[in-house]
């Protein structure tokens, strides 16, 4: 069975991309571009100009954002590579898709590491006297860099040893002439693993703020936000990354399977098309910086309204300022985006 699943591969090989999926592309890359690259801008302004205090959620944002501008710089590379015969080198390639599957994982790498703090914060707030600190944050992002830039670099030179004119002519298209055992490993560690990961500090986030209102009416305004705020960060995820990692499962399955090259067909369409919703991950992280801290709210209008925050700073409203205080601290890491 395994030879005659090998034998019908050989007819499916190079599956083009429909001129329906091409069209898809654009429409999403070029918006995806344009406006990634002003949010995560202004979000990487404000992170290292105007917020003076460096907290674990800074730390762990300005290392998202410069993942998510590096993974916005392969997008006219790869609009290139899935419209034209790719013709700058083999070398070319096999960087531009360093970098991009670098930052992919990346980014879902320092998602989860942000709901981890951010468990941590809420489930053992004793605890996170003593675990969670700006340094750590740094050391945590640093430790990952390092291992999924050392992997990567392994798979480069691996690929950059293989003489392949394919490889030469088409630049993230995949012969299907062979099984992908990498698409395995970095699904599961590079994904399901971390989904696992944030699904249970997430959820375990909201059952302890959900606790908070019943004990405590004043609060119910701003923990249900909080909720809001883990709740959807955590859908955004499993939106844009869920599909896409199905999809390679399914694909690297059809090669164990006789199936017709119409069933190939279909499963490599859709896969870019999940790939493609995949990015829309670099727009939505920006927007969510909006609603990280309170801080960074403030220091995003320094320039423009003064008046807000000389009222922001100063509320008129009935609460004791010591209860709102402490409740800004309790909140600050729910209030961290979806990581």
């Amino acid at each position: 069975m395994l030879q005659m699943a090998t034998i019908s591969r050989t007819n499916c090989t190079n599956l083009e991309l429909e001129p329906s999926v091409r069209l898809f592309q654009l429409i999403i890359f070029i918006p995806t571009l344009i406006f990634g690259l002003a949010f995560n801008g202004l979000a990487l302004w404000v992170f290292f100009f105007r917020l003076k205090k460096w907290t674990e959620t800074r730390v762990y944002m300005i290392n998202l954002i410069i993942s998510d501008c590096s993974l916005l710089f392969t997008f006219p590379f790869r609009l290139y590579a899935y419209n034209i015969p790719w013709n700058l080198g083999k070398e070319m390639c096999g960087i531009v898709r360093f970098i991009y599957f670098l930052n992919v994982y990346m980014s879902i790498l320092i998602i989860t590491a942000v709901a981890v703090d951010r468990y941590v914060a809420i489930k053992h707030p004793l605890k996170a006297k003593v675990l969670r600190s700006p340094v750590k944050a740094a050391i945590v992002c640093i430790f990952l860099w390092i291992i999924v830039i050392s992997l990567h670099t392994y798979l480069l030179v691996h690929d950059a040893q293989r003489n392949s004119t394919q490889e030469s002519v088409y630049c993230f298209q995949q012969s299907v002439d062979r099984p992908m055992k990498r698409i395995i490993y970095s699904s599961v560690f590079g994904f399901f693993l971390p989904f696992l990961i944030l699904s249970f500090c997430s959820i375990q986030v909201m059952r302890i703020l959900k606790k908070k209102i019943t004990e405590s009416e004043d609060c119910e305004r701003s923990v249900r936000k909080a909720i809001q705020i883990v709740a959807a960060n955590l859908s955004v995820f499993i939106i844009c990354f869920l599909p896409d990692n199905v999809g390679k499962m399914i694909r690297f399955g059809l090669w164990y399977s006789w199936t017709s090259c119409a069933i190939n067909q279909r499963v490599h369409t859709y896969t870019h098309i999940a790939t493609c919703l995949s990015h829309l991950n670099c727009c939505l992280d920006a927007i969510c910086y909006y609603f990280v801290a309170k801080e960074f709210w403030e220091a995003s209008h320094l320039p423009f309204t003064s008046k807000y925050l000389q009222k922001a700073r100063n509320p008129t409203q009935e609460t004791d300022p010591k209860q709102e205080i402490n409740l800004t601290q309790e909140l600050s890491p729910t209030q961290e985006r979806y990581l």
